[in-house]
């Protein structure tokens, strides 16, 4: 296998993704902006991983990291843009330097990740399959109250995934992205009423339970390894049968 590039590595989704891909024989690099939660991936994965934590608005940062990466793991062959972040504020009330924030990590932050990635895997040719997965959002498809700017990153996600799909396939890189619904996160406790959060997203599934983390990491496993090798430019959904596509 090759080496996978995991960003937002310490959050409940990233963790469970390197933990997945390391199963599968990745060598990871991964990265996160809080040092204690990276820490507590690098420790779940046995220490054996590249990481560094990155704040994905800083765009020297980023592109050192991936450089480092290159030379201490080797030319990255995976790449899953799943760090974000996602400020509950009212669109009306939102100031300009919040939104722009947002746009960094999410859009931006995903734009210069694919580049990055993508030119290693150019120059580390066909031996490998090669692949980008970016996280978008169930929210994309119905919007979300005082979500405004993590809605708009998200559905942007998806475009991005289109459009390398398109340009980055005659070179035998794959493009994908994964729209996870509500998994159980330490992020819910944003909520005033996390269990009533809770119930209403199990009321609007099919399926009557929560997912896990693990079972978003398995389509991510699966899109990039080798039964996905005919697989490009899609969206996969995977939440519970709240949003059929």
């Amino acid at each position: 296998m090759g080496v996978a590039v995991v960003t937002g590595a310490g959050g409940s989704l990233g963790h469970a993704i390197a933990q997945r891909l390391a199963h599968d024989g990745q060598r990871l690099a991964i990265t996160d902006v809080a040092e204690h939660t990276l820490k507590e991936t690098v420790d779940a994965l046995g220490g054996d991983v590249f990481a560094r934590v990155v704040d994905l608005r800083d765009a020297d940062a980023l592109a050192a990291f991936f450089t480092d990466a290159r030379r201490e793991v080797g030319p990255v062959t995976a790449l899953v843009n799943n760090a974000a972040i996602y400020p509950t504020v009212p669109f009306l009330e939102m100031e300009l330097a919040d939104y722009e924030s947002v746009h960094a990590v999410n859009q931006r932050g995903y734009w210069l990740c694919a580049q990055l990635a993508g030119r290693q895997m150019v120059e580390a040719g066909t031996d490998e399959d090669r692949s980008i997965v970016n996280i978008a959002s169930i929210t994309m498809h119905g919007g979300w109250e005082k979500l405004a700017a993590y809605v708009t990153t998200k559905g942007g996600a998806v475009a991005l995934t289109r459009a390398l799909a398109r340009e980055l396939g005659p070179r035998g890189i794959r493009v994908n992205a994964v729209s996870p619904g509500a998994f159980k996160t330490a992020a819910e406790e944003i909520y005033d009423d996390p269990e009533a959060y809770s119930a209403m997203v199990v009321e609007r599934q099919a399926l009557k339970r929560r997912g896990t983390p693990a079972e978003l990491a398995a389509v991510v496993s699966f899109l990039t390894g080798p039964d996905a090798a005919f697989v490009t430019g899609q969206t996969l959904e995977v939440n519970g049968g709240w949003v059929m596509a």
